[in-house]
């Protein structure tokens, strides 16, 4: 195992996810800020960690890290939780120009051609998309039983938290890419933390369901992919099926 310190920049944490191997995690990426390509951190077991290593996206974390021998994607990587340090959080100050001035050259021309390269290419990327719908459909929940094992499973050590439960709906994006006129367009699912916590944090101020479900459409597609601003898609796959990838997160500067 060869042990690196990284400074990254945080742009993407997933929504909770228990597993029987690790408990409860969540995976994390962003940029690695030696190197300007992206890096992918798992298991991280974010509300289990103390509150002096608990970090916003868009945070500069220092990280001792290796990488992942289970994993072939080259920018995953294991961590040393108890070395995540906070370095500074970027704000949104001067047009986002902290955060673009790092996001922006990572770039890939379109989701067209990271799909294409899937097989043995990268596994994180971002790009612009256009004629952007914000959708959802009714979830196939897993099993609650399993759910509650993975988390009584929890070793002594744990800190005691509260299942995390799963959202009733998925959420997607629909688009094409820009530049790009062949795309046939494209349909990921959502799977950044934001989204999952907006559902659970506004169901108790609107009522009914479709109110609150117009409600997130409004901030996933009105406010956040406005035209006036410029909307980038990050994207992740995932180990079994590399063809198979989710929105991460959205990064939406004013034009």
């Amino acid at each position: 195992m060869s042990l690196e310190t990284k400074q990254v920049l945080i742009t993407v944490k997933a929504y909770p996810n228990p597993s029987k191997k690790y408990g409860e995690t969540v995976c994390c990426a962003g940029i690695d800020l030696e190197t300007g390509s992206w890096i992918r951190l798992y298991p991280i077991p974010y509300r289990d960690l103390d509150s002096s290593r608990k970090f916003q996206k868009y945070t500069i974390i220092k990280v001792r890290c290796w990488k992942a021998r289970d994993d072939s994607r080259p920018e995953s990587y294991k961590v040393d939780c108890d070395s995540i340090e906070i370095v500074r959080w970027l704000d949104t100050g001067r047009k986002w120009h902290d955060r673009a001035e790092i996001i922006l050259p990572t770039l890939s021309p379109s989701f067209c051609g990271i799909l294409r390269d899937a097989a043995d290419g990268p596994s994180l990327g971002a790009f612009r998309p256009r004629e952007i719908v914000f959708s959802w459909k009714k979830s196939s929940l897993g099993n609650e039983a399993e759910r509650e094992a993975c988390y009584a499973q929890l070793s002594f050590f744990d800190k005691q938290k509260n299942a995390i439960e799963e959202i009733p709906f998925d959420f997607y994006y629909q688009f094409r890419c820009v530049g790009a006129a062949d795309c046939p367009g494209h349909e990921l699912s959502i799977i950044d933390w934001e989204i999952g916590e907006a559902y659970r944090d506004w169901r108790g101020k609107y009522t009914p369901e479709s109110l609150l479900l117009e409600k997130m459409r409004q901030k996933w597609q009105d406010q956040i992919c406005s035209a006036q601003n410029d909307v980038c898609f990050y994207v992740g796959n995932m180990l079994r099926f590399r063809d198979h990838f989710m929105v991460l997160g959205v990064f939406w500067p004013k034009k």
